[in-house]
């Protein structure tokens, strides 16, 4: 019998989806990275995680916006079609410094357009997530779903 690894999956989940140690695992992270604690054990008593948690989810959990940068993110938007939305939104990614790689929208139904596009973010200057929920608060668009990540 062949040793196959196996394969990992990867989910884009909203924060208010995560479980409180692994938020935790990602506060204790940053303390770390900007040298608010000198040791892990530090880090996991400020933040109150036990120093296992840590070391269990550290390589498992990163903020979106940090592993997207210099990557591509492809996403699908449906909004409402009227003169201007789709400019705000090309604006908008602009804006955080994305680079449009594919486009496609499709023919309006009952009113409302689902565009779906690729966006390299550029290494250093983008924020993906920021990007995100600004676009998702703009006037017209209904939905936005992160469809992949590479």
């Amino acid at each position: 019998m062949e040793n196959m690894e196996k394969k990992k999956n990867y989910y884009v989940v909203k924060e208010k989806a995560i479980p409180e140690v692994l938020l935790k695992v990602v506060e204790a992270k940053k303390l770390l990275d900007t040298g608010k604690a000198d040791t892990v054990q530090d880090a996991a008593e400020q933040v109150g995680i036990s120093r296992s948690s840590f070391y269990k989810y550290k390589d498992d959990i990163f903020p979106f916006h940090e592993e997207t940068k210099g990557k591509t993110i492809t996403f699908i938007i449906q909004m409402e079609d009227e003169p201007g939305i789709l400019s705000a939104v090309l604006q908008t990614i602009a804006h955080f410094r994305g680079n449009i790689l594919t486009i496609h929208q499709s023919i309006p139904i009952n009113g409302i357009a689902t565009l779906t596009l690729s966006v390299d973010i550029l290494p250093g200057d983008g924020d993906a997530a920021a990007m995100v929920e600004v676009i998702e608060q703009k006037e017209g668009i209904h939905y936005l779903k992160i469809l992949g990540r590479e």
